[in-house]
């Protein structure tokens, strides 16, 4: 097939001989199909593959990507016999079936359609790389058909020894959820919900118990995702499953709980070392289950490739490399903070320092720190810890999070006495960090001669890199959301088309966008003299602060991401 398309591209002078030469020596390093990498090193595009594809087998083309196929002419052929042969059913017309293939010579794929469906079968032809995707987006990929296959293994399994929903005064026998945890279907759906999560890049998993329906959603990209709605008699083994795995009560239904599961999994042919963070909560129809991936090969810590832009990152990395004082990392759950205050420590990481932290959970690893992991029960809070830590000569503390008076109070004074502390607070810009410290009753002039700098930060989902192409947007709306008056007309604005790597969102990844607040001599007289955090804000932009929204246009203007994201994060 490939060597016909060369042929074909060649006789239709679409290409020479050495470029077909050099897309053969490509294929041959790389693999894949020769159409392929003709397009990707930008010979051809795909409309003349199908132009030539169309002449060779004299019947029309047509570019799957610019079709919408009703759900009701995809049910016509089972997945199975469309992917065995390629095909996706496109339309039907009284008793005619139009079907988008590959190689339309291929009368058994058109006699098994025939015979399936009762229709006579017309062909066309379509790409290769067009039909994998839409195969994948009609059919579902191959790791969703083999959850589908658990899916049907599990509609048959017999309610032995998995409990329907248990009063609170009914006794819980510990042994029939074992029982049911360790049923064969329940383990695979279990071991394959968490190899999808990791395959989908997902961050988060989402087990949901509702009175007449039970649903499992990935977070991925910041965005949730429904992924399935495994049978609802089965929710008491999936959590009693996931439990056993992360060592939790299974008996103890009533309070929340929090576990860890470390797994080893083989995916794509290589062995992969897995942290799930797991967290139980009892609801009005069951217990919900959130496990949050913690993937070290996610875990950026070069601070240039985190989004940072030059002077924001200059000013961030000054502040850490201080001997002494407070920085701040603010910003929602999820937003990243966890990952900067890492990369802050992976830089100033040396032989010379002690570095302390005090973690709710530790969630890496990281070598040469001193790692504290939090324990409530026992009165091993961040307050106690920050105690016990400046006895333990360091040089650079980091506290978790900064939730009460106590711990900040603490922080503070360490900050005030020879040692470089950071941490994180719940705020939704850096100025209004200030307001925030002052409300947990801190004095103004404290927070104004330990805090040495604060950043903000949200993250937003980056365009495909695969799939990107530009955008016409009406000028009124590059005005609207903040660009000046004379840059928006040449702005080109670019978007994800949609494709098989980013599962046909548009977007692959994120960026973070940071605003960084130097406390400065100006800015540490307005904290003295009380201001709002409007005041401050004034005052930092006036210094050269980039805001969260002005962050967000330069992303746009790079293409990195697009208005919506940046909208939905950030206000002007």
């Amino acid at each position: 097939m490939a060597l016909k398309i060369g042929e074909l591209l060649l006789r239709a002078k679409l290409i020479d001989e050495e470029k077909l030469q050099s897309a053969l020596d490509e294929q041959a390093q790389l693999g894949g199909r020769l159409g392929e990498h003709l397009i990707r090193l930008g010979y051809v595009t795909e409309e003349d593959i199908l132009d030539c594809l169309s002449q060779q087998y004299g019947v029309p083309s047509i570019n799957l990507r610019h079709f919408d196929i009703d759900e009701s002419i995809v049910r016509l052929i089972p997945a199975d016999v469309a992917r065995k042969y390629q095909f996706v059913p496109v339309s039907k017309t009284g008793a005619t079936l139009t079907v988008a293939m590959s190689d339309p010579t291929n009368v058994f794929a058109m006699d098994d359609i025939t015979f399936i469906t009762g229709y006579r079968v017309e062909p066309v032809v379509a790409s290769e790389e067009a039909l994998r995707e839409a195969l994948d987006k009609y059919y579902g990929t191959t790791h969703a058909i083999e959850l589908k296959k658990v899916m049907d293994d599990l509609s048959t399994v017999e309610e032995v020894g998995i409990l329907d929903v248990i009063e609170e005064e009914e006794e819980v026998d510990v042994a029939d959820l074992e029982a049911g945890a360790d049923e064969a279907p329940v383990v695979r759906l279990v071991n394959l919900i968490l190899s999808d999560a990791i395959k989908r890049g997902a961050s988060d998993i989402h087990v949901e118990p509702y009175e007449r329906s039970y649903r499992v959603r990935f977070r991925i990209d910041g965005i949730l995702y429904e992924i399935m709605n495994p049978p609802l008699k089965l929710k008491e083994a999936i959590t009693s499953r996931i439990k056993i795995l992360s060592k939790l009560d299974i008996a103890e239904k009533r309070l929340p709980q929090d576990g860890r599961i470390k797994l080893k999994m083989k995916l794509a042919g290589k062995l992969k070392e897995l942290d799930f963070r797991v967290s139980t909560i009892p609801t009005l129809h069951g217990e919900k289950v959130v496990l949050r991936l913690l993937d070290k090969e996610n875990l950026q810590l070069d601070m240039t490739r985190l989004g940072f832009e030059k002077p924001s990152l200059k000013k961030f990395e000054d502040a850490i490399l201080q001997p002494y004082g407070m920085v701040l990392v603010t910003g929602p759950t999820g937003s990243g903070k966890t990952n900067t205050l890492y990369s802050a420590l992976s830089r100033i990481n040396t032989a010379e320092v002690n570095i302390m932290t005090a973690e709710d959970p530790v969630e890496f690893q990281l070598p040469g720190v001193n790692q504290v992991q939090m324990k409530e029960s026992i009165g091993l809070n961040f307050a106690a810890a920050l105690r016990s830590f400046l006895r333990q000569d360091p040089n650079i503390v980091l506290v978790g999070e900064i939730r009460d008076f106590e711990t900040a109070e603490i922080a503070i004074k360490a900050a005030l006495t020879g040692h470089l502390v950071l941490s994180t607070l719940h705020t939704n810009d850096a100025p209004s960090t200030i307001n925030r410290l002052m409300n947990m009753g801190i004095e103004p002039f404290l927070v104004a001669t330990s805090v040495n700098l604060i950043c903000a930060q949200r993250l937003v989902r980056r365009i495909c890199a695969k799939c990107k192409e530009p955008e016409d947007v009406p000028l009124q709306a590059l005005l609207n959301v903040g660009f000046p008056e004379a840059e928006a007309p040449n702005i080109q604005l670019q978007r994800g088309r949609g494709c098989e790597v980013c599962n046909n969102t548009g977007y692959k990844g994120r960026v973070g966008l940071f605003e960084v607040m130097e406390v400065t001599e100006d800015v540490r007289e307005l904290i003295l003299s009380g201001a709002t955090a409007v005041e401050l804000r004034r005052k930092a932009l006036e210094e050269g602060m980039i805001s969260l929204r002005y962050s967000g246009l330069q992303k746009i203007r790079e293409g990195v991401t697009t208005i919506e994201e940046v909208v939905r994060e950030t206000v002007l």
